[in-house]
């Protein structure tokens, strides 16, 4: 078992404004079309809708949740992801350490009472350590879906992406409920398997205690055909429901605040690292 450390991020200059970000949300992200990203991006998306099938994640599951990968404390897992460019994002081309300093710092700006939500906005992208390691990006990044049952219209790429993934010829998966029964609960759904699932099983493993709404936050921030589109609501029940706003006014703040003002770490590490110490301490298991 590892036990892994790294050095200081670099140090830039980052002042939220909240407001442009909003002003230019409808025409700027989330851009699937058109855009200087949008060829390795549509790659990442085929060999992901390829190979995410219910067996897949079902492995996956088995290999990683045991968390007996590596020992690492919470801010070396974030600031390791100064060594990843997400892939699918088609809004940013800079390491995701940046991105998860800048939603942090969106979230106190809004909600400077609720300390755990900004650590959420800090670690919710920790789960990409996967593509560090071993894992290739489709099984580690991008938006997410269930396994075992119908694709929803809204998944991204869906015309043109699933066509040879088996489970879509299967009469077992294939229809609207699939492997599910109606109303089961997101907790009995099988997700595409990536960093919102992996890094929840890991803060469950170690006991972290983040509050519910924070650890849905976690689990489902990247299910974009539910808290964005209103798909998979038939697989849902009264509690994920519930949780869906909280889900919803974390986007804001992961998908708004991505600007090429990139932030000062060295001079917020001090206040964070104060949160990591309060919900999840010390050496957690990966």
């Amino acid at each position: 078992m590892r036990v892994i450390h790294v050095g200081p991020d670099p140090s830039l200059t980052y002042r939220p404004n909240l407001e442009k970000d909003e002003a230019k949300k409808k025409e700027d992200y989330r851009n699937f079309e058109t855009g200087s990203l949008f060829d390795r991006v549509f790659r990442t998306y085929k060999l992901m809708h390829t190979n995410q099938t219910v067996d897949f994640v079902k492995q996956k599951l088995s290999q990683w949740t045991a968390c007996n990968h590596t020992q690492m404390e919470m801010m070396d897992a974030i600031l390791a992801l100064n060594q990843l460019v997400d892939e699918s994002d088609p809004d940013v081309d800079f390491p995701n350490s940046f991105h998860a300093f800048q939603t942090a710092e969106g979230i106190r700006q809004a909600h400077p009472d609720k300390d755990w939500f900004q650590l959420v906005g800090l670690i919710h992208d920790v789960g990409k350590m996967l593509g560090l390691w071993e894992e290739p990006q489709w099984a580690v990044v991008g938006d997410t879906f269930p396994v075992g049952c119908q694709y929803q219209k809204s998944v991204v790429f869906r015309d043109n992406t699933f066509l040879d993934n088996p489970d879509d010829k299967n009469a077992n998966y294939n229809t609207e409920y699939g492997m599910y029964e109606p109303n089961c609960g997101l907790n009995k759904v099988l997700m595409s398997w990536g960093h919102d699932e992996y890094l929840y099983r890991v803060l469950k493993f170690n006991n972290c205690s983040i509050p519910e709404e924070g650890m849905y936050m976690i689990r489902f921030h990247s299910f974009y055909p539910w808290h964005s589109h209103g798909d998979y609501m038939h697989l849902c029940n009264d509690r994920d429901l519930q949780m869906l706003p909280w889900v919803q006014e974390f986007n804001k703040f992961d998908l708004y605040t991505k600007t090429t003002e990139l932030p000062d770490v060295e001079k917020l590490k001090p206040y964070y690292q104060s949160l990591i110490d309060k919900y999840c301490p010390g050496t957690l298991k990966w």
